[in-house]
Parts: C-alpha cells; structure tokens; sequence
C-alpha cells in the first residue's frame, strides 16, 4: 500500500467521506486461498485501519474480518468498505481471509453481493437457522468464495446435520454465547467440567466430522486469563479439535503451540519445497496452489528451515 493510497484511506475514514472511501476500493481478482488447515481464527473489526494494517504481520492461520459484532450501526457502511479495500490489498496472502457479514436479515445478503467483487477466501454467515438460509446464500456466492457457518441459534442446531448442502460449505464455528442464550441455557454452564458443555462440544465436533466440514471451537471471551483459555484448548484437542475462534494475538500464540500437528507440518514441507523446486525449474517463484495456497522464495525457506535443510 503506497503511502499516498494510505493517506487518501485515512482522510476519507477521519472525514467521514463514504463516497471518497468507496472510490478507493476497485474490484479485482484476488487468488482465492483453499487451505483448510487453519488452527488459530482471529477476529478483526473492519472498522479500524490500524488493526487491518496489520493482517501480515499476524501470526494466525485465519483472519476473520469481522463486520457484525464490535462494530457500531454507524460505522458499518464503512467497515464494509474498508474490508473491501483490505481484500483488494491482499491480493495473495498465505492467511484465509474470511469476512464475518452481518445477520442475512440485517444487511447480510446485500453484503455479500457486494463482497463478491472482491473475493474473499470465504464468507461466514452468522445466526443461521436452516438449510434453505444456507441455499439462498449459495445462489449468490461465487464460486471461488467458500461458505462459513456460525451456528449459535437453537434452530441451526436442531438442523446442524443438515447444513452442509454442498462441497462449498467447509467450516462452522461453535457460537456458544449466542447459542447458550438462545436456548436459554445459563452461561455459568460453560464450564471445562460440566457435561452439558462436554456434551455440546462433543456433537458439534462428531457431526462435523461426519459432515467433513472443518470445527472451530468457540472464542473465550476472558482473553487475559490465559491460564484457563490453555486448559480449554487442552481440552479441545484431546477431543479432537483442531481450530478455535480468538480475540488475542496471545490467544492465537497458545493455540498455534497447542493445535501444532507435527506430522502433517512435515508433510507439509516436503510439499511446498518439491512444489516450488518443480515451480522455480520453470523461472516461476511466486504461484498459487489450489491445497497449500500463496508459495513463493521465503514460504520454501521457510520449509526448509522447518526441516533443518
């Protein structure tokens, strides 16, 4: 991003300029990114170009460009667009760049639309109730843009199973706040111990898996007791996990330590050195691959580093 590009972004943001803003953001071609192997997902609002500024440097596996909650009914428009322009900035990125819309009810379906200029790795559509919602979405989402799932309503529950309508749909994600409170459940149940939660944890993850749409767990929300979010990672993993929401790059740190799967990151290696060996025979050092996503010269040192080679 051009210093000139960044100061015409945050006199329109500071002046409150929508129009000026939306100029900025031109449709383009982004490589999608297909990976599915993401760990850590960290919510980020669009509403503030400070935090966007810093997708790259982040160490999780998945952004999640979130417009719904944190961000206020007035600075939505803008939001939207700033997640437009950050989308367009980062035209590869080894990250999955996920854009958390609004309820489809609330802005959700006209967000969409307007995202599929810009192509977003995905796009994760929050407090669905029905596999007919999840059709309707289908219909206007590209098809590069995979579909995500937030099922924190008692309705996307009782239909979990029957969520999943086609391959585009990969991921759902464990609201457990919104789903507590929409089945009137007490929030003091969340606990490691309790088996209600052990329960829930456990259908969610079984039919998942069942489903072959990718889990995340739920974002615990007292991001400074680290010693407790650990546990429940633990907890997670011995179950099965692989992937949790947070709010923290703290959060993210412990859960890219703990989800670590040595075996499959060795593989991983070997894959993207013989890929971009294979690649650069061909005068050809930076590509997209449909499974690893963005490869170029310091992703393969970083291979071979991991390797020791």
């Amino acid at each position: 991003m051009s210093n000139d590009f960044l100061t015409a972004l945050n006199l329109a943001y500071e002046k409150r300029d929508l129009n000026a803003l939306d100029k900025l953001a031109i449709p383009s071609f982004r490589a999608v990114n297909k990976k599915n192997d993401f760990r850590s997902v960290l919510m980020l609002s669009c509403n503030n170009i400070k935090h966007l500024m810093k997708i790259e440097s982040l160490e999780a596996d998945c952004i999640m460009l979130n417009l719904e909650d944190g961000v206020s009914k007035q600075d939505k428009p803008f939001a939207l667009v700033l997640c437009a322009i950050f989308l367009m900035q980062h035209k590869q990125s080894d990250k999955k760049l996920v854009v958390r819309v609004n309820a489809l009810d609330d802005g959700g379906y006209e967000e969409i639309v307007y995202l599929n200029q810009f192509m977003p790795d995905a796009i994760r559509v929050p407090k669905i109730k029905n596999a007919e919602e999840v059709r309707s979405v289908l219909a206007l989402l590209k098809d590069e843009t995979e579909l995500h799932l937030s099922i924190e309503t008692a309705s996307a529950w009782h239909n979990l199973s029957s969520l999943a309508v086609n391959k585009k749909v990969t991921a759902f994600y464990l609201g457990i706040l919104d789903l507590f409170a929409d089945m009137r459940f007490s929030q003091s149940l969340i606990q490691r111990e309790n088996p209600t939660m052990l329960y829930m944890l456990s259908h969610f993850l079984v039919t998942c898996k069942s489903l072959h749409v990718k889990p995340v767990s739920f974002v615990y929300q007292e991001f400074k007791n680290l010693d407790e979010f650990s546990m429940w990672i633990a907890l997670e993993k011995s179950m099965g996990y692989d992937a949790k929401g947070c709010i923290s790059p703290k959060q993210v740190e412990l859960v890219n330590k703990m989800f670590v799967n040595e075996e499959a990151q060795i593989q991983r290696a070997h894959v993207i050195i013989k890929l971009f060996e294979m690649h650069q025979a061909e005068g050809i050092t930076g590509f997209v691959d449909e499974e690893y996503g963005f490869i170029d010269e310091p992703i393969y040192k970083g291979a071979l580093a991991f390797l020791g080679i």
